[in-house]
């Protein structure tokens, strides 16, 4: 563990000590068998469901909003689903971080490359859309075994958590990028680089509109079509998913979206959330709804997540 945490007086603090127990912890349970810790993750993620209420009921009301075609009970039973998988996905991001890549080689594939290799041949280098699912870091290590790939992060608040996550997230990806740095971004993409991206957070109404996600509008940025436009780059969106029987991973690119961007922002911004949607609906528990996605409302912030009197 010491390879990621040069010595530093900073991090010695009493502050920084849960931080650094909780990552310790997670190193230590990284070494145990993969079976086990997917087994263990699932068992966490039952946990933080009676652990975490609020967390919980963001949940239920996202699932409620995009799933209103589910019964009750369904419901009910996607939102556990959501949080077993992201006790699963704390596991998986550790196996991104320091998991040997020759213990990961036979137990994932890629399907669609025809459709980044079209976008490559280009020159104009890739933006690859992504989003928030359960194996985030870990599918960022995966693709990397097929294309070398950049990525756009937003920076931890923690600045413990920000050094370890970006030192070991540059295992995955050839470059990290920090998202307000743009010139980096447009450098990489003159160099026909891929930049993984995932704009499927709610950062509020500043340079957002509102577009369809599941049916329900919800602000969404406007940041992706000025990327593109940056260097006529192409953008196509990469889902993944761990397979039903945890026996492995799926990758998969779909076509370019065309014509993009259409000089409609909000157009732009609702094609984006359909890409995101299709990926998502591939298994929508692997999905981290325990985000407030719709926090960013006409009638004030929160408003969807406000409990009933």
């Amino acid at each position: 563990m010491s390879q990621h945490t040069a010595p530093d007086k900073r991090f010695m603090s009493p502050r920084f000590w849960p931080a650094r127990i909780g990552i310790g912890l997670l190193w230590l349970l990284n070494r145990l068998p993969w079976r086990w810790q997917i087994r263990l993750g699932r068992v966490l993620g039952h946990m933080l469901f009676y652990m975490s209420p609020r967390r919980r009921h963001v949940t239920e009301v996202n699932i409620r909003l995009c799933f209103p075609e589910l019964s009750d009970v369904e419901q009910a039973k996607l939102v556990r689903s959501v949080f077993a998988n992201n006790g699963i996905g704390l596991f998986e991001t550790a196996m991104a971080w320091w998991t040997p890549r020759e213990k990961l080689k036979g137990h994932f594939t890629l399907k669609g490359q025809e459709h980044l290799d079209a976008a490559l041949a280009k020159g104009k280098g890739v933006i690859l859309l992504g989003a928030h699912f359960s194996t985030l870091d870990l599918g960022g290590l995966l693709f990397s075994d097929f294309y070398p790939v950049d990525a756009m992060y937003r920076r931890h608040n923690n600045p413990l958590l920000e050094r370890i996550i970006t030192r070991c997230r540059q295992r995955c990806f050839e470059l990290v990028i920090e998202r307000s740095e743009i010139r980096t971004v447009l450098k990489a993409l003159r160099n026909n680089h891929i930049v993984w991206y995932a704009p499927d957070q709610d950062f509020g109404s500043h340079q957002s509109v509102y577009a369809p996600f599941f049916g329900v509008p919800a602000a969404t940025i406007t940041a992706t079509t000025r990327m593109v436009k940056l260097n006529n780059s192409p953008i196509l969106m990469l889902a993944q998913h761990r397979l039903p029987d945890d026996s492995g991973y799926e990758l998969e690119l779909f076509p370019a979206i065309e014509p993009f961007p259409t000089g409609d922002e909000e157009i732009d911004a609702a094609r984006v959330n359909a890409e995101i949607e299709r990926a998502i609906r591939k298994d929508p528990a692997q999905y981290m709804w325990v985000h407030r996605r719709f926090k960013t409302h006409p009638q004030g912030k929160n408003y969807l997540y406000r409990r009933q009197p």
